[in-house]
């Protein structure tokens, strides 16, 4: 008889469940975090497990990884497309896991896309770069403020990069002043060089396929976009068309209809994020330097507001770019936005 698995991960534990084909519960226990605690148990039951379902949380690389070593069938569920029956009075981290596992038995689940292990350490790398370079920002602007509000005068982000403690000095008067800006120029001038060094990882690391070298033909898109789409999308193949593509680049509105009117909108954040900026980052670059794109945006733009037109712009080079990975072909601007 076939078993179905369930498992509803915490932070410091998780409830394991295994249901039967009548949803009879076979084995339900709460675990601590720990691979061979939780493995024992379902060793018991291997040869019926049909499958093992994981809930996508912040932190199932660990469990999941461990499951699939040792030789189940894992599905990762996306928990932004569960819904359980808002009838129930009582829910508990024990029905969650059954709920999982019922979800499997009937061939419902919405299933989230499990990254490659040995391709996700690099893009993990590469997050880390773009979560240093808003500390960075965030540095640089917040020593830009604390000049302009003792002197008035407002320094360029490159010119900020290039002060000294002289230059602190002569600019100003206050010690106080002079050491608070030179803290933060030492962590700004740390970041940069940290962040330098998980690009030249990410360069060596990244598998440089026709899809990278075709990416950097888009007007926009140099080598961190280029790397950033490759990695955030992994398989293009997984995307059954490219409207899902735009829409996993949270390019595409989110709304619901009912008898022609609009009644409200749905889950505006479903999607990757990393994918959102880089499009959205191609989109401004592409403004900038492709007049066939600008003219786009120009027109967009008299029609509706600023963002919703560089939105527009960002849709457009998302869909591209899917065809570009899928085809290996180079882009053609005046197919994407004649």
């Amino acid at each position: 008889m076939p078993f179905y698995g369930g498992i509803d991960l915490h932070a410091n534990n998780s409830v394991v469940v295994l249901l039967n084909e009548q949803d009879q519960v076979i084995y339900q226990r709460r675990l601590a975090n720990h691979l061979p605690t939780i493995l024992e148990p379902l060793a018991l039951y291997q040869a019926d497990i049909t499958g093992v379902v994981v809930e996508s949380t912040y932190n199932w690389y660990w469990l999941v990884d461990g499951l699939m070593e040792a030789g189940y069938r894992v599905h990762l569920a996306n928990p932004a497309a569960i819904q359980q029956y808002r009838g129930l009075k009582y829910t508990d981290d024990h029905s969650d896991a059954r709920w999982l596992a019922h979800l499997l038995r009937l061939g419902v689940l919405p299933e989230g896309y499990i990254y490659p292990k040995a391709e996700r350490a690099v893009r993990d790398v590469l997050r880390k770069r773009a979560h240093l370079v808003r500390q960075q920002t965030a540095n640089v602007l917040s020593l830009q403020n604390l000049i302009v509000r003792n002197t008035g005068v407002r320094l360029s982000a490159k010119r900020i990069h290039a002060l000294t403690v002289e230059d602190l000095e002569r600019l100003l008067s206050v010690p106080e002043h002079v050491l608070a800006v030179t803290s933060s120029l030492v962590v700004v001038h740390c970041l940069a060089q940290q962040i330098k060094t998980l690009e030249e990882m990410v360069q060596k690391r990244l598998k440089h396929t026709a899809a990278y070298a075709q990416l950097q033909t888009v007007a926009g898109i140099g080598p961190i976009l280029a790397q950033t789409i490759v990695l955030e999308t992994g398989q293009v193949g997984r995307f059954p068309s490219v409207g899902n593509y735009a829409s996993y680049c949270r390019c595409v509105g989110s709304t619901k209809i009912s008898n022609g009117k609009r009644k409200g909108q749905g889950n505006v954040n479903n999607g990757n994020p990393y994918l959102e900026w880089a499009s959205m980052e191609a989109a401004q670059f592409a403004i900038r330097f492709s007049p066939t794109v600008q003219r786009f945006y120009q027109r967009k733009q008299v029609k509706s507001h600023l963002m919703i037109a560089r939105k527009a712009v960002a849709h457009k080079l998302a869909r591209a770019c899917y065809y570009i990975m899928r085809d290996l072909v180079p882009f053609d601007v005046h197919k994407a936005f004649g």
